[in-house]
Order: C-alpha cells, then sequence, then structure tokens
C-alpha cells in the first residue's frame, strides 16, 4: 500500500472517530445521560466538590469533544489521538464497575473482558489513524 493510500485511510478513520467522540461528548451534557455516566463511577473515585462525579463527567464530555476537533485538524491529530488514547485508558475504570454491575446498569454493562478487548480495539485504531507510518 502506497503513503497517499494510507494518508487517505487514515483521514477517513480520524474523521469517522472524531464524529463517534463528538456523539459520546455531546451525551455528556444531556441532563438524564449524564446522570447515567455519572453513576459508572466506581465508588472508590467518588469524591465531593470540585471532582464530583457529575463534573467528571461535564470534564470527560469536554475531553472527547476537544479530542474530536482536534482529530479533525493535521497539526493537532496526532497529540489529540495520543490523548484520546489516554482518555480511553482513564475512563476504563468506569466500564469495568458497570460489567461487574449488570443489575444497575443493564445493556451497558457489557461483560468484562469483551469490554476490555473493544476499549484496546479502539485505542488501537486512534493510534493508527494518528501515528505517522509513512516516516517509519
Amino acid at each position: 500500500m502506497d503513503s497517499s493510500t494510507l494518508e487517505v485511510i487514515q483521514l477517513v478513520v480520524r474523521v469517522l472517530l472524531a464524529a463517534l467522540f463528538l456523539f459520546m461528548g455531546v451525551l455528556h451534557f444531556v441532563p438524564r445521560t449524564s446522570k447515567g455516566m455519572a453513576d459508572l463511577i466506581p465508588p472508590a473515585l467518588r469524591f465531593e466538590g470540585v471532582f464530583r462525579p457529575r463534573t467528571l463527567v461535564l470534564l470527560t464530555g469536554v475531553c472527547e469533544i476537544a479530542g474530536a476537533i482536534g482529530l479533525l485538524f493535521p497539526a493537532t491529530a496526532l497529540l489529540a489521538g495520543i490523548g484520546l488514547a489516554f482518555f480511553l485508558l482513564a475512563v476504563f475504570p468506569a466500564n469495568a464497575y458497570a460489567s461487574q454491575h449488570p443489575e444497575q446498569f443493564g445493556a451497558i454493562a457489557v461483560p468484562f473482558l469483551p469490554r476490555l478487548v473493544a476499549q484496546l480495539a479502539l485505542i488501537a485504531i486512534v493510534l493508527f489513524a494518528v501515528l505517522p507510518f509513512d516516516r517509519m
């Protein structure tokens, strides 16, 4: 595969990822959805004050939106992709917590192993979309 084909594929993947992260980020500001996301935060990570669960949900929404926008510009795509990869690692404890409590979270409580694999695959896709393979 030549480098121009790879660049086009990476661009398409970045645009699709940007749409995904933008959509998910906006959901953090929908009151009903935001409350559900706040409930996903494990008890050990729940704090009062500025780091209370609802505030963390809003903050993670801003991170997703900023990452989505960053993916769309060549000058910021690499930094945005790396940031989103770390973001996906940071929010994984909430997904793991949900997987342990399907009675509380219903359909979003994906079993741990499939969720872990999906999260790692998403991280790999994000990094594929932003890493400069033509220089390697």
